[in-house]
């Protein structure tokens, strides 16, 4: 049932296209629209950072450390290592006293291009800090230590903090837990699988809060929101889709690895997620940009922001312009 969401062509001839599933729900969780099969079955991958930090925004963990909205946005990040991204980390570890030692995450180069060509340049090596995923294991460690629980095996799917996550991401997506698939993220710690459906009722919740009848865990959303939309540089970096999104105050936006991505909108009260199957993620700046575009969304600054970043023109390594992409599906309404 899947659909070419993008095609890529080469002096006129069809050299690619990316295929998935796209899934738009109302503020009930209900398919409002869908383009290939809105109950598709995928792994969330890091698009689950937001709701992964539920637990420990919901039980206090900024107030325990002090920590300030910036250091809570680099929770849900998927961030490329830049110098900013790096005293943030450097700052959380400042205050909880834990070390990257404890990370469980690989050591890694920045995967901001620039950065890593500086730190290879001026003879640095690889860091756990530069990983991705830095942020949310050090909030995950934080937590950890801060209900006296053991550090070591934090990642384990048994360990208290990682049970309670996943009945959070239960209670958000409107499943059991029994109806998630666990598996091992790249950097990990478990990852879920469930139905696209399910991943955009919880992004729905995550823009719009009042649908969370759990008070401690409405405010917690509400806090996340907030400090993404506040500090998106954090969440991703320099040309980054979701930075790109989160500059806009209605969006609450995060993508994962292997072709997932989620955004929520405030105001239309919507939830959206999509997957390419191919687990590409250069087409997610032309898919966003034509769901924004075909349900009518009325900030066209935030649309012309993402034809400007995300060009469809395709050039070669010397910057002729040898090629064009073009979105190829159009959203059923139910």
């Amino acid at each position: 049932m899947e659909t070419v969401l993008v095609k890529e062509y080469r002096a006129d001839v069809m050299e690619c296209s990316h295929s998935g599933h796209i899934c738009i729900v109302n503020d009930e969780g209900k398919v409002k629209a869908f383009a290939g099969d809105p109950h598709y079955v995928t792994f969330t991958r890091s698009s689950a950072k937001p709701l992964q930090a539920i637990p420990a925004i919901r039980a206090h963990l900024a107030d325990r450390y002090h920590l300030t909205d910036q250091e809570i946005a680099i929770m849900t990040a998927s961030h490329r290592g830049e110098h900013e991204h790096q005293e943030t980390l450097i700052s959380i570890m400042d205050k909880t006293g834990i070390g990257e030692s404890r990370l469980v995450c690989a050591s890694s180069y920045p995967l901001d291009g620039e950065t890593r060509d500086s730190l290879i340049r001026s003879g640095g090596n690889k860091n756990k800090l530069y990983h991705n995923c830095s942020g949310k294991h050090l909030g995950l460690l934080a937590y950890s230590q801060m209900k006296g629980l053991p550090l070591a095996g934090y990642e384990d799917p048994n360990h208290p903090v990682q049970q309670e996550i996943l009945s959070t991401i239960a209670y958000m997506c409107g499943l059991s837990k029994d109806e998630i698939i666990l598996g091992t993220d790249g950097c990990g710690l478990p990852v879920f699988a469930l139905p696209l459906q399910a991943l955009a009722t919880a992004y729905m919740k995550l823009a719009c809060p009042d649908r969370i009848e759990d008070e401690p865990t409405r405010r917690a959303v509400e806090k996340i929101a907030q400090t993404m939309n506040s500090h998106p540089f954090m969440v991703a970096g320099s040309g980054r889709v979701d930075t790109l999104l989160l500059q806009d105050q209605n969006i609450v936006a995060k993508g994962g690895f292997k072709g997932v991505y989620c955004f929520g909108l405030k105001k239309e009260r919507l939830g959206i997620t999509f997957k390419i199957l191919d687990g590409s993620e250069e087409e997610w700046g032309y898919i966003v940009e034509s769901i924004l575009d075909q349900l009518g969304y009325d900030n066209r600054a935030t649309i012309d922001s993402l034809r400007k970043a995300f060009t469809k023109d395709l050039y070669n390594d010397g910057g002729k312009k040898v090629g064009r992409a073009e979105t190829a599906f159009s959203l059923n309404y139910v």
